[in-house]
């Protein structure tokens, strides 16, 4: 059967990825009139999906721009016409900042912003945007201790917003942090942590506000398990007298396609839906209540918890409500599932998944479907 029958007639191969148009279309729309409400700008981090039909949708419901991790992802989103790009790390490669500049003189309309958290970083990059036609736009990253990338001291952040401010091709245009390092719990300590990183960015873009290049300064944060708690810090932000005019960023890129699990747990956004499901076959039924699953590591996230059973039916595609088992153990290309019941070899099971971001890498294809699990197209993610 060639590719054309398969989409034509909802025959597909198994396991597959698939996704609910119906339900992304609503966590779209959901989340652009929750930022709109809010008063902050969405620049959706869309290494969650690099998948370009998804995109354009964020884009249209009136996405500020995009985020993304890598320079060759922040050259796929140009090819698909995005125009204000955010780099959510520091870019120090020299061929990707020559390839940077490339973008910057060949597109006149491309606003290109990159974070930095280091002297050094910095003189490599403007050691390649030295005269450029557009600069690059920098944030100052505030990282937390044990955490990722950023800098810890304000008096750090400060030289380097002075040595930012005096480059030739280089742009300050405000400050950015990741409130997710965080555990994604709801516990008071963990709230407690996040509310403490959000505020000391907050703090360091009011001392720094003297020397940003533009009369809207960007104040950037994550958002996806935790787009509230900015809100909050922002609140603080902006509602002080004489506070300068920001442009609020959130970065949340998981509230696209949602989950059965991390986010689900914690997402503060009431009515997203979980849209992303992998359909496999029961391979093996070898003792009692135990049975394996033809999916494992190459298709199914596992690193935010193992997936769930959401449905299954029988090979006739006879629903089977009753059915129950849990996930165990997963393996290369098998999931064990222990407590089952009235399931049987050659059933077809429905899984539900847990942090987006490792579901998209593994497919080269994801079926989407409509609201009676009905084929609609298939689509492609670019994640390299």
């Amino acid at each position: 059967m060639s590719h054309d029958d398969t989409l034509s007639t909802g025959a597909r191969e198994m396991p597959e990825l698939r996704l609910s148009l119906p339900a992304l279309d609503h966590n779209v729309q959901l989340m652009a009139d929750w930022c709109r409400d809010q008063g902050v700008a969405l620049c959706p981090h869309i290494k969650t999906t690099m998948t370009r039909p998804i995109v354009e949708r964020q884009l249209a419901a009136g996405a500020w721009g995009v985020t993304v991790a890598t320079v060759r992802q922040g050259g796929t989103a140009l090819g698909w016409g995005a125009r204000r790009i955010l780099i959510a790390n520091e870019v120090i490669h020299r061929p990707d900042l020559a390839l940077m500049r490339r973008w910057l003189e060949e597109t006149p309309d491309l606003e290109l912003y990159c974070f930095v958290d280091s002297m050094a970083g910095l003189n490599l990059a403007r050691s390649v945007m030295d005269g450029v036609r557009s600069p690059l736009h920098v944030l100052v990253d505030v990282g937390a201790e044990g955490g990722r990338t950023g800098v810890r001291e304000a008096a750090t952040a400060h030289g380097l917003a002075v040595a930012a401010q005096e480059s030739s091709g280089i742009l300050l245009a405000g400050v950015a942090g990741y409130e997710g390092i965080r555990p994604n719990r709801r516990d008071a300590t963990t709230v407690a942590e996040v509310d403490a990183h959000c505020r000391k960015a907050a703090d360091l873009f009011r001392s720094l506000t003297p020397l940003f290049q533009t009369a809207r300064p960007v104040f950037s944060m994550g958002g996806s398990a935790f787009p509230d708690r900015v809100v909050h810090a922002l609140s603080d932000l902006t509602e002080r007298p004489g506070a300068v005019p920001v442009v609020p960023v959130l970065r949340s890129g998981c509230y696209v396609t949602h989950d059965h699990g991390t986010y689900e747990q914690v997402s503060p956004l009431p009515g997203l839906k979980a849209a992303l499901t992998v359909r496999a076959v029961v391979l093996s039924a070898p003792e009692p209540g135990r049975i394996v699953v033809g999916a494992g590591k190459r298709e199914l996230p596992y690193d935010a918890g193992l997936p769930v059973l959401i449905g299954s039916r029988d090979a006739q595609g006879t629903p089977q409500p009753a059915a129950r088992a849990t996930a165990e153990q997963i393996y290369d290309h098998h999931l064990v599932l222990t407590g089952a019941r009235g399931l049987k070899v050659g059933d077809v099971v429905d899984l539900g998944i847990s942090h987006p971001c490792s579901a998209f890498d593994r497919w080269p294809d994801i079926t989407v479907v409509d609201d009676e699990g009905r084929t609609q197209d298939v689509w492609h993610p670019q994640v390299r």
